[in-house]
């Protein structure tokens, strides 16, 4: 869970603002999160439509809004302000904050998602945020920035952008693995959200047919510290949620190690199934068994 939404960050669902039947099926999937899309699936001519229709879909889902977020466009361009203004009346669940530069850019957005609060009569600082913070060069070099950030809840990265940012002709190489510089924005995302004590989601996986691959990707990149994943397609959300769902055994271990420290209050290091344990261990078991809300 994280602090200030009550809600699972496993799964993160998108779903094009201008498509009324997608955004229908991604809230009714079982996507701990669902994005509805203003930026990147919608055309220039289909923003003030797609608009209205993201705050139908708001509306008419209010007993749902929590779980229902929308990706706005970004600060660098003229589609952010009449985003905000539409869809805040609605009251979305959450903003995914897209192509942010640094912390100063999570600052603009307080500022303006504040003033539309007030104006819609919603508290102030109650609309948490996502960032996405690899989309750009610039970005690449203040990751580690975000501690402290208002509205902050989780941090996750993009390879697409990035890549069109800096003129690559491929974010892959030969071997269909992410080359260097996108394998290094994956890092960079995973220890600023660390920093920034806020939840690391992991970015799309765009082949959404091979569902196998997302779920050795996913399982990899859980072992490394991400917490959920985005999701492009409703058939890649159940194996997101069941490879970021901690077992039965993890969990039974770690109740066990914090349960074993419990006992043994000064202790340093405890021997235990033939390992030798440390607090690194009971940190980890605490934070696997916060993500159930233990």
């Amino acid at each position: 869970m994280a602090a200030g939404t009550g809600l699972k960050m496993r799964s993160w669902l998108f779903a094009p603002g201008d498509s009324e039947r997608k955004m229908a099926k991604a809230v009714e999937s079982d996507a701990d999160i669902v994005l509805f899309d203003l930026e990147d699936s919608v055309t220039p001519d289909n923003k003030p439509a797609a608009r209205e229709a993201v705050r139908a879909m708001l509306d008419a889902n209010a007993d749902r809004r929590t779980r229902l977020w929308v990706r706005i466009n970004p600060l660098d361009g003229p589609y952010t302000a009449d985003d905000l203004a539409a869809i805040m009346p609605a009251r979305p669940g959450g903003i995914m904050f897209p192509k942010s530069n640094g912390r100063h850019d999570v600052e603009a957005l307080d500022r303006m998602l504040t003033e539309q609060e007030r104006t819609c009569g919603i508290e102030e600082g109650s609309t948490p945020v996502i960032a996405l913070v690899t989309e750009t060069a610039a970005a690449m070099f203040t990751t580690g920035d975000y501690a402290g950030a208002p509205r902050l809840v989780a941090m996750t990265w993009g390879a697409e952008d990035l890549a069109d940012a800096v003129g690559a002709l491929s974010n892959r190489g030969p071997d269909g693995e992410l080359s260097f510089t996108y394998q290094l924005a994956r890092s960079l995302c995973l220890l600023g959200a660390s920093a920034a004590q806020v939840v690391p989601i992991e970015t799309i996986d765009a082949d959404f047919r091979d569902l196998d691959a997302l779920a050795a990707r996913a399982k990899q990149v859980r072992r490394e510290g991400y917490r959920g994943m985005l999701a492009i397609h409703p058939a890649q959300v159940p194996v997101i949620n069941a490879a970021f769902t901690p077992s039965e055994e993890e969990i039974t271990e770690a109740r066990a190690i914090v349960q074993l420290f419990a006992d043994n209050p000064g202790a340093g290091t405890i021997g235990w199934n033939g390992r030798m344990l440390d607090r690194p261990h009971l940190s980890q078991a605490r934070q696997l068994l916060a993500q159930l809300g233990d």
